[in-house]
């Protein structure tokens, strides 16, 4: 049952001296932009139902998500700090004789509003702020990054320990209800340790012969790998029998695995043999989706995650974002954010500014012909013709080449400041809330800032 509000009075009201029931100015000016009745309607139009138990109050959740993507808290510190807190309490409607809501539940109610609702929820807080006068939008600008997945960097035999870890860990979870499927089931995850950690001392040799002796300790791997996989699959078959509704769950996850586990013996095996390029790999049986990018840093030639566009105005808040699976190019992202833009408010930007990697004549020719934009700064590739160059040797120009540095600033900022760098959240669903809230908490925080 979805509850929106809760009665924060109580008797502890009339106790308490003043200085206690006041919030911090911060916190006060984000109290009053969540009041607004239009950050229910995402929860209202999906979730509005009267059975089952009730939910957490939206306005805590929303009020406990600030806070836990603001000051980068896990779910269980967030619980405690925010008991032990009279402010975060306030400001969270929780009262002082009230528990506050479990982290599992914050973790399920996460799961269970998705993606869909916090981009509605960003898109609601950009009007708002808009209909305010707070943000002004007659300058675009959008630039691209990778958000790292939480996984940790992918070797062939790394990932089929990963295979070997998770499936023994299921098949003990299934010996728990079904221990004659088990039988004979043996845990190699020790041996596979082993041979792993073996990688250390041969490459710290750093010579040419070193190759044929990971080669070989990957093969080792391989071979350990199909005999667990042997042994799990007759675990499936002796599972078929079982009418156990637990049982059968088990035996779908214990397949999911299976699969998985397969596809990277596959590419070990493929990698062993010398083919080391190996399209559409997969890179984690934890986060399937994940995909290696490239983006010319010098620190981190490969990221393993998801490209996220951010887009951003004059007025330092993000107005828009879109999270990618793969790494498509950055030309085909810039109408569809213009166009986002144009949809949010009513209008598209007077100047648009991006790096190169954007640019492009048919770009250009949509976003001044079709959508009506003005100036737009956007550098070609490749050679430039004469004209080319003294277009963009023009002051207006250079100027919106500066304002478009800044965004480098901004991408900067919600990584170092707001944990942008990597989610915690897997999967290409989960790294979009991860990423939406985090844009959320930035926006918020800046509106708090700019109406100080």
């Amino acid at each position: 049952m979805l509850r929106t509000h809760q009665n924060q009075v109580t008797l502890w009201d009339s106790i308490l001296p003043e200085s206690l029931l006041s919030l911090p100015a911060e916190l006060e000016r984000i109290d009053q932009i969540l009041n607004d009745e239009r950050f229910m309607w995402p929860f209202l139009e999906n979730f509005n139902t009267t059975m089952g138990r009730p939910t957490v109050p939206v306005q805590t959740y929303l009020r406990l998500k600030y806070i836990k993507f603001r000051y980068q808290l896990g779910y269980e510190t967030l619980v405690q700090e925010v008991s032990d807190s009279l402010h975060w309490r306030r400001f969270c409607y929780i009262a002082i004789d009230q528990k506050v809501p479990d982290a599992t539940t914050l973790i399920k109610a996460r799961k269970r509003y998705g993606e869909g609702t916090i981009e509605h929820l960003n898109e609601l807080l950009v009007k708002k702020l808009s209909e305010e006068r707070v943000i002004r939008h007659r300058k675009f600008r959008t630039d691209t990054t990778v958000v790292e997945s939480d996984i940790h960097h992918p070797t062939d035999a790394t990932l089929l320990q990963d295979g070997v870890s998770a499936i023994t860990r299921t098949i003990n979870r299934i010996r728990k209800v079904a221990s004659h499927a088990t039988e004979g089931f043996v845990d190699q995850t020790d041996i596979v340790k082993r041979k792993v950690l073996s990688f250390a001392k041969v490459l710290r040799r750093r010579m040419s012969r070193s190759w044929d002796e990971v080669n070989k300790i990957t093969q080792d791997v391989v071979e350990i790998t199909e005999s667990v996989l042997q042994q799990a699959e007759s675990v499936i078959e002796k599972l078929q029998r079982s009418t156990k509704q637990s049982v059968q769950k088990q035996k779908h996850g214990l397949q999911s695995l299976v699969d998985q586990t397969e596809r990277l013996l596959e590419q070990a095996k493929q990698v062993v043999s010398g083919n080391r390029i190996i399209p559409d790999r997969l890179i984690s049986i934890y986060d399937p989706m994940a995909r290696p990018i490239k983006k010319g840093k010098l620190a981190k030639k490969v990221e393993f995650g998801y490209k996220v566009r951010i887009d951003e105005t004059e007025s330092g808040f993000v107005t828009g974002y879109a999270v990618y699976s793969g790494n498509p190019s950055d030309d085909e992202m810039l109408i569809p954010a213009v166009e986002h833009h144009q949809e949010i408010f009513g209008s598209a930007p007077h100047a648009v500014a991006t790096d190169r990697g954007f640019g492009s004549r048919k770009n250009e020719r949509v976003l001044q012909e079709e959508l009506g934009v003005k100036h737009v700064s956007t550098p070609f590739r490749g050679k430039k013709s004469k004209k080319r160059t003294e277009l963009e040797q023009e002051p207006w120009y250079k100027d919106l080449q500066r304002f478009r540095a800044a965004g480098e600033a901004k991408i900067g900022l919600l990584k170092q400041k707001y944990g942008l760098n990597r989610s915690r959240f897997r999967g290409h669903s989960g790294t979009a809330v991860w990423v939406g809230f985090r844009i959320l908490t930035h926006n918020l925080r800046r509106a708090a800032q700019v109406s100080k």
